[in-house]
């Protein structure tokens, strides 16, 4: 038997179907795709807001019906463990121990397994990047982030928003972020209408977002 034969036995379906992708349009190197988006034209708009970047975001964020609270970072403790108070939360490694300095250890899971993250309340994590127009805090699920199940699953999220890691508009945003990794948008709780235009909470993901933003 040929070693083409036993390279293609052990291809699994996909493997095949981008094989033969490849074989048509074969990848393009490295070099050529930057320099393709080096070349493309950006001169629209970067930010439609001149004022406090982090007073927009509140104000955005509160429109999407979540609470939002400024604190500094020496209320953040404190904040984070009210908010916490009698309820199990996940927290994902990469964390900064600081921020759950006065929270109840036994009510935090340390990286809990998809499977168990029905029995948890909620998640707390930090953030990629927040965008003050849109109100969206983005998660690229890096450090302190967690797997984006550990988001979606549980009823609340809890956001940690630091002020060096917000910025007026979405160009500014796509200019931080890595495309290469997976990334969620998150504009308020999860919420969905009906035909009537009903709004219902939590349908695909947490139905109480809470966000704290450190400065």
């Amino acid at each position: 038997m040929s070693s083409r034969a036993v390279n293609s036995r052990a291809m699994n379906s996909r493997d095949r179907v981008l094989a033969r992708i490849d074989a048509v349009v074969p990848p393009r190197p490295a070099a050529e795709i930057a320099a393709g988006r080096a070349a493309i034209e950006r001169d629209y708009l970067r930010r439609h807001s001149t004022g406090d970047v982090l007073d927009l975001l509140a104000d955005r964020i509160a429109h999407y019906r979540a609470t939002v609270r400024r604190v500094t970072p020496a209320e953040l403790p404190g904040a984070v463990a009210a908010r916490l108070a009698g309820r199990v939360y996940a927290v994902p490694g990469g964390l900064p121990r600081a921020w759950l300095a006065r929270a109840d250890p036994d009510l935090l899971v340390e990286d809990p397994p998809v499977a168990g993250l029905d029995a948890i309340d909620g998640a707390v994590t930090g953030c990629a990047v927040a965008i003050a127009e849109t109100g969206t805090v983005v998660l690229d699920h890096g450090p302190g982030q967690g797997p984006r199940a550990l988001t979606l699953v549980p009823d609340r999220h809890l956001v940690v928003v630091e002020a060096a890691r917000v910025v007026a508009d979405v160009p500014e945003a796509l200019e931080r972020l890595d495309p290469a990794r997976p990334l969620t948008f998150v504009s308020g709780p999860s919420a969905t209408s009906d035909i009537e235009l009903s709004r219902v909470e939590g349908v695909h993901g947490p139905r109480t977002l809470d966000v704290l933003v450190v400065a």
